[in-house]
């Protein structure tokens, strides 16, 4: 097949998977066509994948660029040069209102296209209710709808009323690449021999609450000595470094910003961190999982669909500090406990959520909404 993706290129979990999927379908013999803003972070080309840059002018008369237009000019063009058979759009907004611009500027055929919600583009609505009609038209005039979770398929048809179905294939992980170290020596880099690694990896938005994470390992650090990994950059890593001085624990806590190369970091960590107030999914949980890295985590959203509580880690209530700070104690100061979770978590997901079986399933929707679009 020739299909076209269309994600945000930046270090959210909906890019990522876009890309992930993107290469695992070129992997298989597909092409792959990138359509968006810049190139996806984890994405190279080769020859089968191909990137193609919507390139937004300004102009005076705009006070904000009309990116969404230009998008689905470029989605036309990239769709009837290359003679696309589908079309997959990440995020309900816009990509779903470009793709069914695309779609209508094409009159010689008909090319379908797939939405995947990830989670934002469906609780937006719950800010802003002036996003829900027009939400609710991309989502009804896509060929075929995904949500990640079942949780937030059930939101989605409640928030916006939807009548069509809607499928769950969850978020995966390549269960190769994501693994447990066996070089023991990289811990060396962060922490010394009696030292626990507790790691959180996030886009620092409110919504992962990382006031929680320097709360959580503050109360572990006066019990036991460890070293807190914090990935990732945004809005609130300057309140989470002005948190780590307060507490007196700087200098056990580590902010090494936006990383590339994920797996090798969660690969030596002993928990990974997840307080977040909503996760429609939580695929850094699914990563961790699958390098044998417990979770402790709140019991929010798509989370209690990934992580089991005390098989592959512990949910907690949100904000709850004190029980999330005893669980990690509880896996910290047991090694026996935590490389017993660590392996339930791997064989879940490698059981469940690897990308060799997730990707099968997008194939399978790809055809029958091709299948289908062609009947019509």
């Amino acid at each position: 097949m020739r299909i076209g993706i269309t994600c945000y290129p930046t270090y959210g979990g909906s890019g990522v998977v876009a890309t992930e999927l993107g290469k695992e379908l070129a992997t298989r013999g597909h092409d792959v066509h990138f359509i968006s803003y810049a190139l996806p972070i984890r994405l190279t080309t080769n020859d089968h994948v191909f990137f193609h840059e919507v390139e937004v002018l300004a102009y005076p008369l705009f006070e904000y660029p009309p990116y969404d237009l230009v998008l689905a000019t470029k989605m036309a063009e990239v769709m009837a040069r290359y003679e696309l058979d589908i079309l997959h759009v990440h995020y309900a907004i816009p990509h779903s209102i470009s793709a069914y611009l695309a779609k209508m500027m094409l009159k010689d055929r008909t090319i379908p296209f797939v939405t995947t919600l990830h989670g934002t583009d469906i609780t937006l609505v719950g800010n802003d209710r002036s996003y829900l009609p027009i939400t609710r038209f991309g989502i009804e005039q896509s060929d075929s709808v995904t949500a990640v979770s079942e949780y937030l398929r059930r939101r989605t048809i409640d928030e916006f009323q939807i009548e069509r179905p809607i499928s769950v294939i969850p978020n995966f992980v390549d269960c190769n690449v994501y693994d447990r170290a066996t070089d023991k020596s990289a811990r060396k880099r962060f922490a010394g021999p009696d030292e626990g690694i507790l790691i959180h990896i996030s886009n620092f938005r409110p919504v992962k609450r990382v006031e929680d994470v320097i709360e959580i390992f503050s109360r572990v650090r006066k019990q036991r000595p460890a070293r807190l990994l914090m990935v990732g950059d945004g809005p609130e890593r300057p309140k989470a470094e002005w948190l780590a001085n307060t507490h007196g624990i700087s200098e056990d806590v580590l902010f090494l910003g936006k990383q590339n190369d994920m797996a090798s970091l969660l690969s030596i960590a002993d928990i990974l961190l997840l307080p977040s107030e909503l996760e429609s999914f939580g695929l850094v949980a699914l990563e961790a999982m699958a390098c044998e890295v417990p979770v402790v985590a709140t019991a929010v959203g798509g989370v209690p669909e990934v992580v089991r509580h005390g098989l592959d880690g512990y949910l907690c209530p949100v904000g709850d500090v004190q029980s999330m700070a005893d669980a990690c104690l509880r896996i910290l100061d047991n090694p026996a406990l935590r490389a017993e979770l660590g392996e339930t978590a791997r064989t879940r997901a490698r059981q469940e959520f690897c990308a060799s079986k997730i990707v099968l399933r997008y194939e399978a929707l790809y055809r029958q909404t091709i299948l289908g679009s062609h009947s019509r």
